[in-house]
């Protein structure tokens, strides 16, 4: 008897648990049918975190499969994160998807939200609107977030902690988390740093801030910018009232060239990774930056998600090699999760007191408790461990979200796979006469995918394209995302704006983005 035939003696096998039917599955897709139906269980809450699963003896007797069947699925979970195995506790739901369902509302409403030029609202809006698969870039994998290992060094702070470090502490950060950072700086970013030089911030978004409100202090009212760059960083800078005047950024890097041209004396710059095409600033630019800087030029250096690479060497910090004339900011936030709010900066000496000062005055310095719980997960190795096993899983996810790229969008070019968080894609003017990346990221969107169109990250008219996040998705929804984007994108009028405000401009105008 083929015990992996649902039809049994001519009795239909089934199961109460989720009421699983084997008839449902296609032929010789009983691991992928299975698999599909737990995920969704998973997702929609039907088994939520901490639910233990029937083990894979009784679930296959119960549907009359072969037990390999059930153990291949739950390895395909595993693998994904959702489920882990807990010895005599069984197979437990471990995580749940980021992503939200669709919201019920109509595919007009939904595309208004891509299609308008994007206000300082639009990362909340756009994570506001429902979707089935969630390729926004810059979302870590939360659901790896270390419970276990975070929840152990919060209570070994906790029984350690004397009275009277609950109260009001140093704005610049507690003692011992600027020891660790400084420890971790060396480590991994090649920085020397007195722990007494590093200021704790509640992200880079902070340091941003404080940075632009003492330059405009001292008369300094624009900031130059990477382009393609952060819209996000883009719109703190502005909403102190800088100016954020573009440089081009090429398969080498920011033009520095360019940026001398200028006039700025301030730039902003994302050199180990750049956002959003993953280029490393090479070599021969990153020494004439350098020499910019000693002229009289200061460098806001966002060391943006540099930990996570899989196929090239560590680029070192601009900060090693220049300390006067950088300030450098970095986040937990990519590594950990940005809920966490903690980042760190580095300042010249001629800043450092009145950038502490300015935290003073904006929050009185980061919550302690969380400082401490962080600096313990650096100390004790936890944190080393947890990016190792980070860096596994998101090759593993970058991997796919590569191959379903080649399949599905063959005609697009790929940029920054060796590290970071996301893809960058972009298309060549023979894709179509008039191309929108905005109508396209709509597009998508109304058929539950949600990713960025490369143009809200421009000031300067640049190839269409899409910035795809991987590292909060399983390989499974990164295939059904990219083979919806390709579904998009081949269906007709959905992904051209010719009439009058289109937002993008003719691809033959434009300029081609790097490689990477």
């Amino acid at each position: 008897m083929n015990r992996s035939n649902p039809t049994v003696s001519g009795r239909s096998k089934g199961a109460d648990f989720l009421q699983l039917d084997p008839a449902e599955a296609a032929p010789g897709g009983l691991a992928d049918w299975l698999t599909d139906r737990l995920r969704t269980a998973i997702s929609t809450g039907h088994l939520p975190v901490g639910t233990r699963l029937p083990a894979t003896r009784t679930l296959a007797a119960d549907l009359g499969i072969s037990r390999g069947v059930v153990t291949e699925s739950y390895q395909r979970l595993t693998e994904d994160g959702q489920i882990a195995g807990r010895g005599r506790a069984g197979t437990v739901v471990v995580a749940a998807p980021i992503g939200t369902a669709p919201a019920p509302m109509e595919p007009a409403v939904r595309r208004s939200t891509v299609l308008r030029q994007p206000g300082l609202d639009a990362f909340d809006t756009l994570r506001g609107v429902g979707s089935r698969i969630d390729l926004t870039p810059g979302v870590p994998d939360l659901a790896a977030f270390p419970r276990a290992a975070w929840i152990r060094a919060e209570r070994a702070v906790l029984g350690n902690l004397e009275a009277a470090e609950f109260g009001y502490g140093d704005p610049a950060g507690t003692p011992a988390l600027r020891r660790a950072v400084a420890a971790w700086l060396a480590q991994y970013r090649g920085i020397a740093a007195d722990p007494d030089d590093l200021i704790v911030v509640a992200g880079v978004a902070q340091a941003i801030g404080l940075v632009a409100q003492l330059l405009a202090e001292r008369g300094v009212h624009e900031v130059a910018v990477e382009d393609p760059g952060s819209l996000g960083s883009r719109q703190h800078l502005r909403s102190w009232g800088m100016r954020t005047p573009p440089v081009p950024v090429d398969d080498r890097g920011l033009a520095v060239d360019v940026l001398r041209k200028s006039g700025a004396s301030v730039v902003m710059v994302t050199p180990a990774h750049h956002f959003p095409t993953g280029v490393v600033l090479d070599g021969e630019r990153r020494r004439d930056l350098i020499q910019w800087a000693a002229d009289g030029g200061l460098i806001l250096e966002d060391d943006y998600d540099a930990e996570h690479r899989y196929d090239r060497p560590p680029v070192p910090a601009l900060r090693a090699m220049l300390p006067d004339q950088v300030i450098y900011a970095g986040s937990v936030s990519k590594l950990l999760a940005p809920a966490l709010r903690i980042g760190w900066m580095l300042a010249p000496p001629q800043y450092k007191d009145e950038l502490i000062g300015r935290k003073r005055l904006a929050d009185l310095g980061n919550a302690a408790l969380p400082q401490l719980t962080l600096a313990h997960l650096m100390e004790s190795g936890e944190l080393e461990r947890h990016l190792r096993f980070l860096r596994r899983r998101h090759r593993a996810r970058r991997d796919a979200m590569v191959a379903a790229v080649q399949k599905y969008l063959p005609t697009a070019t790929i940029h920054g796979a060796a590290a970071g968080l996301h893809l960058t894609i972009t298309f060549d003017a023979a894709f179509d006469d008039v191309f929108d990346d905005v109508e396209l990221a709509a597009a998508a969107l109304d058929r539950g995918v949600k990713t960025h169109p490369l143009s809200w990250h421009c000031q300067l008219p640049h190839a269409p394209g899409l910035v795809l996040g991987y590292a909060a998705r399983t390989p499974t929804e990164i295939t059904d995302a990219i083979r919806t984007i390709g579904e998009a994108a081949a269906a007709p009028t959905a992904h051209r704006s010719t009439g009058p405000g289109s937002p993008n401009t003719p691809a033959r105008t434009r300029r081609r983005p790097p490689r990477a």
